[in-house]
């Protein structure tokens, strides 16, 4: 016994010292990279990409391999394609991109870097055994398109689904009570119907007709077909196959990857003979770049990313008091001349969202505050954004949704039919149930809070129309809750310019008055690694069961638990958007 005893606390001991090298190895410190001349940069876009690289080197990790990974966020994505352009080394890129997870508007700030990289005369050239429509969106910015020859591309339109939950909640005895102001605010459609309202319908058809738009005009530009012969090929179905693609022109050729390593030989000068040199993003992420060397002109660019709501919040998710605490610390630093607030954010608690105006209010009288809009930018997320100098979105960002909403629940159907339970109250005063789960709100108490929720929009749209210098009666015509495309966005003036993070970043830099280079401060600052990992742990633990069982439907179960666990009075987008 007294064996076995100790050879179960040698071999922890052992695991213990490995798994302290391993932790060593990861994060440790960055050591620089050197560029072959005539490299080339491999940009495989294989993951969902965030907003920001995460520092924990465990999130990618494969535990069965022990190999490391580090899935490169949207900001050091962009700054490696900005790097290669200006690198002599880098002769050209190499476009390998088998599944795109990501926003329209990732992709499409993705697609302008790769554009301005063109101008300086290096190659594009992309491969893939198959596309996606927002891969091929992508990739059609390469000189050439190349394709798999048992390969395709899809090409069919957008599509977007709503789930509804109406039918399901009456079979278990589930009441939802919904406050709400704003005929497009239809967050709790999911709730109360079984279908799209005509409003939404409206509002759903404006801006994905709008997004498809730019996608259609943006690969008719590269491709050289018209808009026309694409909602044709589109509606007609007629990509069917590799050699329809080629006959479509969508793309240049059918070719094994092996021929694509000829040819990218061939564009970068290297005799076939010779081993090609492949640079990685992860590894040219290591390679210095000089648009953050400066010293002497420092923007803070601050993420808020995730659902808004109170208390500290984190990578996923906006706390009011964390989040405003930083704008804060970028307010009193007097070495920060300008803001840069990137917001991808539904919205969420309408609380929270004033507490972090509050502050963006407070910082824009001090120093110049920019907006960049992500993939979404919409009501709780368009509030904190609205009081600044400078709003820049992405043609395809989701944004607008200017309306407020609250939604309470009535179980006792529930726990008297189906349970067998019964509840007796008893209560100090006329209305202290309020707000009670096994009950029927009375029409004073729902008055009270429609009242709550007039009063809230009414200091919503005010605030709109304050920091966009519009009419209140104008905010609330183009308000009631409805949804916009960037594109849409531009033409009632709830944004200012067209572009992604670094164009909000040149835009901050001629407010602040900054003529050298500057220096960019990404905060807030990331958790420390061990504080990260063991956060991380803990998230795995919980849903990487259910995300294995359900799969591809797990974004349905995100949504109907955001959304039953909302409290308070809420300025958040009608529903979570994803397109097919």
């Amino acid at each position: 016994m007294l064996a076995t005893i100790v050879g179960i606390i040698v071999i922890n001991l052992i695991f213990f010292f490995v798994f302290l090298i391993i932790v060593g190895s990861l994060s440790g410190g960055k050591e620089e990279v050197k560029i072959e001349p005539s490299s080339i940069l491999h940009i495989r876009l294989d993951y969902s990409i965030k907003e920001r690289t995460s520092d924990n080197p465990f999130q990618s990790m494969s535990f069965g391999s022990f190999e490391p990974s580090t899935n490169l966020g949207l900001n050091d994505i962009l700054k490696n394609i900005r790097k290669a352009k200006e690198d002599v080394n880098v002769k050209g890129i190499f476009l390998d991109i088998p599944n795109l997870d990501a926003g329209i508007a990732t992709i499409e700030e993705i697609r302008g870097a790769l554009l301005k990289f063109r101008e300086s005369g290096k190659f594009i050239i992309a491969y893939s055994d198959m596309y996606t429509q927002g891969s091929y969106f992508l990739c059609s910015v390469a000189n050439k398109v190349y394709l798999n020859p048992q390969g395709v591309v899809e090409l069919k339109g957008l599509h977007s689904e709503v789930m509804f939950f109406k039918g399901a909640l009456e079979k278990l005895g589930v009441e939802p009570e919904v406050i709400r102001h704003g005929k497009f605010k239809s967050a709790v459609e999911p709730f109360i119907m079984d279908k799209m309202s005509d409003e939404n319908r409206e509002q759903t058809l404006t801006y994905v007709g709008s997004m498809w738009n730019f996608i259609l005009q943006g690969i008719s530009e590269q491709r050289k077909i018209s808009v026309d012969s694409l909602n044709l090929y589109a509606d007609s179905m007629l990509v069917t196959n590799a050699k329809s693609c080629v006959d479509l022109k969508l793309v240049d050729g059918l070719k094994y990857y092996d021929e694509i390593i000829d040819e990218l030989k061939l564009a970068s000068g290297i005799d076939k003979k010779k081993d090609l040199e492949f640079v990685e993003m992860n590894s040219y992420n290591k390679v210095p770049g000089a648009f953050i060397s400066g010293k002497k002109g420092k923007i803070a660019v601050i993420y808020a990313n995730g659902e808004i709501g109170m208390g500290k919040g984190d990578d996923e998710s906006i706390g009011s008091e964390g989040l405003s605490e930083t704008i804060r610390d970028a307010r009193l630093d007097s070495t920060i001349k300008a803001v840069v607030l990137r917001v991808n954010s539904p919205g969420g608690s309408a609380l929270a969202s004033d507490v972090i105006w509050r502050e963006v209010e407070l910082t824009k009288k001090v120093k110049p505050v920019i907006v960049s809009m992500g993939d979404v930018a919409a009501s709780g997320g368009y509030y904190i954004a609205c009081p600044a100098d400078v709003i820049v979105a992405d043609h395809t960002t989701i944004t607008g949704s200017i309306g407020v909403f609250g939604l309470l629940w009535n179980g006792q159907k529930f726990l008297n039919d189906k349970l067998g339970i019964t509840i007796d109250e008893v209560n100090t005063n006329a209305n202290s149930g309020i707000g009670s789960l096994v009950r029927k709100m009375r029409p004073q108490e729902k008055a009270v809070i429609q009242q709550s929720v007039e009063e809230i929009y009414d200091v919503f749209i005010g605030h709109v129309a304050d920091g966009r210098k519009m009419e209140k009666a104008n905010v609330d015509s183009i308000g009631q809750g409805r949804v916009w495309s960037g594109v849409n966005a531009k033409e009632i003036g709830l944004i200012d310019e067209f572009g992604g993070l670094e164009k909000a970043i040149e835009i901050a830099k001629e407010k602040a008055g900054i003529k050298n280079d500057i220096k960019i401060i990404e905060m807030p600052e990331k958790l420390p690694f061990f504080e990260q990992f063991m956060k991380s742990m803990k998230e795995n633990v919980q849903t990487s069961a259910i995300q294995k069982e359900l799969g591809p439907a797990y974004k349905y179960y995100k949504t109907l638990k955001s959304l039953t666990g909302l409290s308070g009075i809420q300025t958040r987008m009608p529903y979570d958007i994803y397109f097919y």
